[in-house]
C-alpha cells in the first residue's frame, strides 16, 4: 500500500441518511470538507449522485436506501464497511411530516404509517446496525429530532414520531456507556428545507440547513471525552 492509499484508508468515514437534500446535504457537504469520506443514503438517486459528483468519488458514495426498509439499511451498511473498511460517525437524519390531524381534514391512514416507519423504526434500525462498527472506532451516533420532540406544537402525529426519536436517542446514550461511542440528538427549530412539502410553513424566522449542519459538525468535532448530549437550534424569534 503506498502512501496516498494508506492515507485514504486511514480517513474517517461519515455516514448520513437522508443525505440528498436540506440538512442531509449540508451535513454532507461540511464533514467533507472537514477531511472525512462521505456516504450519502436516501431514496432519491438523482440527487445523491448529482452530490455524489460533486464531492468527488474519493471523498463520496452514493446508496438508495429506503431507511423503512431494514434489508436495505443492512445493504448500506455492507457497502459501506465494504468499500470504505470502517464507520466513524452516523447521521440518522431520514424523516418527513406527513398526514391528517387527528381530528378532522382527510384520512390519511397509510401516510401516518410510512411516516412512522421512516422517522421512528428507520431510525431505531440505523442505531442498531451501525452501532457494532461505531463501538470499533470509538464513534459518533447523531440523530435528528425536532423542537416538536420536547413541546407539541403542531396538529399531526408528526410530533409523537419526534418524541419517539428523543426516547431513541436516550436509549441509545444508555445502551453505550463504557463503550467509547457518543451520542447527540440535533432538535431543529423551523429549517428552510424541502422537508415542508405542502405543509405550511410557521410564520416565524427559519434557520439555513447549512446552520444545523455546523451543530452537527460541532458535536462531532469535540474531544473524545466530550459528549453533547443535545443541541436545541431555533432560529431568532422562534416562540416555543
Amino acid at each position: 500500500m503506498n502512501v496516498t492509499d494508506q492515507t485514504m484508508q486511514n480517513r474517517k468515514v461519515f455516514l448520513i441518511t437522508g443525505a440528498s437534500t436540506g440538512i442531509g446535504e449540508a451535513t454532507a457537504r461540511q464533514a467533507a470538507e472537514a477531511g472525512y469520506r462521505v456516504v450519502l443514503a436516501a431514496r432519491s438517486t438523482g440527487k445523491l449522485e448529482a452530490l455524489r459528483n460533486e464531492l468527488g468519488d474519493d471523498t463520496a458514495m452514493a446508496v438508495a436506501c429506503d431507511v423503512s426498509d431494514g434489508e436495505a439499511q443492512k445493504e448500506l451498511v455492507g457497502k459501506t464497511v465494504g468499500n470504505f473498511g470502517r464507520i466513524d460517525a452516523v447521521f440518522a437524519n431520514a424523516g418527513f411530516s406527513k398526514g391528517s390531524p387527528f381530528y378532522g381534514g382527510e384520512d390519511k391512514l397509510d401516510e401516518w404509517k410510512e411516516m412512522v416507519l421512516t422517522n421512528v423504526y428507520g431510525s431505531a434500525v440505523t442505531a442498531r446496525l451501525c452501532l457494532p462498527e461505531l463501538v470499533k472506532t470509538g464513534g459518533h451516533f447523531l440523530i435528528t429530532g425536532s423542537v416538536v420532540g420536547h413541546i407539541t406544537s403542531i396538529r399531526n402525529l408528526y410530533s409523537a414520531t419526534k418524541w419517539a426519536v428523543t426516547g431513541i436517542a436516550q436509549a441509545v446514550r444508555n445502551e453505550m456507556v463504557g463503550t467509547g461511542v457518543r451520542v447527540t440528538l440535533i432538535e431543529p427549530g423551523v429549517v428552510d428545507t424541502p422537508f415542508w412539502g405542502t405543509v405550511p410553513k410557521p410564520g416565524t424566522p427559519e434557520l439555513h440547513p447549512e446552520d444545523v449542519a455546523r451543530a452537527v459538525m460541532y458535536a462531532v468535532n469535540q474531544p473524545p471525552h466530550v459528549d453533547v448530549n443535545q443541541v436545541l437550534i431555533r432560529p431568532t424569534g422562534q416562540p416555543h
